[in-house]
Order: structure tokens, then sequence, then C-alpha cells
């Protein structure tokens, strides 16, 4: 382990927690690239809970799971924040390409290495899964009963939304125009290489696949909706990362192709584990979360945020329920 060097996290930094550089190693031989993050007043020879992070879809560990992980370690906890395989600092040849099977995989990856920590309690290790990894962390509790408390925040179901789309707005016929679409994208990749392009694709009023080669433009169209306008001020303005995918650049165009044929969350209601379920009253994913709940079995626990949007959820530490995240690990792990 390295101490952190050229640091580039992009929310307050508390310079009482120590946080390390760490590698580790999931079961395909991606290599996560991940800060640890020591709880504060740190004793050796303690044995600590722990918890791992990551998320939102296309952001990196120097974004909202730093800040969550950061935050976590005040209050007493070993975590650590890990970008996705392909993503990031985190290896893969082909960059920015998203797997369901993977980055579920990735979990189970942390906490493998959690465990290995000679001061972490292997009984007592939690995960949390913030936007679009709140989606693969409860696949992930599903199978892997080592986490032994899960929760998400603002969780989007990453394959239902790329299949059915945002409220179930995708006709079958646009689903079978998708899939000549990612057809021609795979044919360009095997022609040209990788090729960057929307993860959901959306539709114009002619029915066509509407295609674009990065996130976000350099500047939003005055008429931009209301929640593209949150991830861009989030992405682009006050959290911006050079190497985070929705800041800097475009999943690549095949992206939906996994998600199709590995549908996540298909299995949640068999996790016995203690869930906690986090959203705000307006985000515009709260609907998947509060099916995600309504689908599992007890122990769980369903928050909504009042007044908080889903990018609210990523760094307003006014609105973000730490206290409750603090109560749900403290009594559960």
């Amino acid at each position: 382990m390295t101490k952190l060097a050229n640091d580039t996290r992009v929310f307050k930094i508390n310079p009482e927690i120590e946080v390390q550089n760490v590698r580790f190693e999931n079961r395909y031989g991606f290599i996560l690239a991940a800060h640890l993050y020591l709880p504060k007043d740190f004793e050796e020879g303690k044995k600590y809970a722990a918890i791992a992070i990551s998320g939102p879809f296309g952001a990196v560990k120097e974004q909202s799971s730093g800040l969550y992980a950061q935050t976590l370690a005040e209050r007493g906890f070993v975590t650590v924040a890990f970008d996705q395989s392909t993503t990031g600092e985190s290896s893969g040849r082909v960059r920015n390409m998203a797997s369901p099977d993977i980055f579920v995989e990735d979990y189970s990856a942390a906490v493998d290495f959690l465990g290995k920590q000679k001061f972490v309690d292997r009984e007592r290790i939690g995960a949390i899964g913030i936007c679009g990894l709140g989606s693969h962390v409860l696949t992930a509790a599903s199978i892997d009963v080592r986490i032994k408390a899960v929760a998400t925040s603002v969780m989007y179901d990453m394959s239902d939304s790329m299949w059915k789309g945002l409220n179930n707005s995708k006709t079958e016929e646009q689903r079978e125009l998708e899939k000549d679409y990612l057809a021609k994208m795979r044919w360009q990749e095997v022609d040209e290489g990788h090729v960057g392009g929307p993860h959901e694709l959306a539709f114009d009023e002619n029915n066509k696949p509407i295609y674009w080669s990065k996130m976000f433009p350099d500047k939003l169209p005055a008429d931009a909706d209301p929640v593209t306008k949150q991830f861009f001020d989030y992405y682009v303005g006050r959290a911006f990362h050079p190497r985070s995918v929705n800041s800097n650049g475009a999943w690549d165009a095949l992206t939906p192709w996994g998600y199709y044929n590995f549908p996540l969350q298909r299995r949640i209601k068999t996790i016995k584990q203690p869930k906690l379920i986090v959203t705000g009253e307006k985000a515009h994913s709260r609907y998947m979360a509060e099916e995600a709940y309504n689908r599992m079995k007890d122990p769980k626990e369903l928050v909504i945020v009042p007044n908080a949007t889903h990018v609210d959820l990523y760094d307003q530490m006014d609105k973000i329920p730490f206290d409750k995240f603090d109560k749900f690990f403290k009594e559960n792990l």
C-alpha cells in the first residue's frame, strides 16, 4: 500500500483521515484501482467493520464514492472506494466497456481485499452502491453472503433502464431497432476498433437512434431538460474529473450488449442480509429504488430524502443521510 500522492479528489478532503492507494485483482484478472480509507483515530491491533463502495455508473473513486468512503471512515469504518473494471485507473485493454457480470464481481473482489487486511473483521463487511452500481451491489449481495449488510443510494437499475428506457418508455419496435444499431456498432468496432457512444440509446421523432460520441457537450443547450442539467452540473461542473467516463468521454458503444444478456437484480428477493435503500423524493430514479425495495424481503428499510434529486445524493452533504448509513452499518456489522 502507498499513501495517496497527486491527490485529484474533487470533494473537500479531511486531512485527519488516512487514505492509501491500493490495487487488487478480481477473479477475471482485472486489476482494480482503489482508495483505502482508515477510520479516524485508527488503532493498530484492532479489528474494524469495513464497507466496499463504488458508483455512480461512469464515475471514479475521486468523486462520489470517495466522499462516501471518507465520511464513513470519519465515523469509524474501514472503507474502500474503487474504480469499476475498465474505468478510471482500473485495468482493461478495452476502455469504458461496462459489464454487469464483471461489475458485480468487482464488489466481491473488494470484499476479498478487505477481508485480507489484518485490521478488518471478515464477519463485519458491508457494501454500498451509488446510482447504477446500486443495482450491481444488490446483485452481488444476492449470491455473496460475505456481504453482511448492503445499502444503495439513488439506486438505478442499469439493465432495466437500457432495455426498457427510463420510466419504461422504450417500445418493442425501438428495442428491435436497437438490436440493428448494436449490430452496426459491432461491425464498426470489428473494422475500426473502439467506438464510444450512448449506453442508453434514445430515439428521435422519426424513431431513429440518436448517436453521440461524448456523454456531454462542453456547453448544454438552453432547452436542456432538468435531469440532464443536474448530471452536467455535477460531472462537467463541480465534480469534473478527467478519468470519469461521464466527465470526459463515453461508454463503449457496445455496453448495452451485456446488460441485455444479463439482467441485474433477478434474484434480489433471496437476499437475507439487512438492506437499506436510500433515494431522493425528487429523484427521477426513485421508482427504480422503490421497485427494488418492494421485491425484497425483510429485513429492509426504505429512506426517501425530502426535496432531494438523484444527483443531490452524489455530493450534497446536507442531504445525504450519513447518520442513517452510519446507524444501519453499526447495527448490522
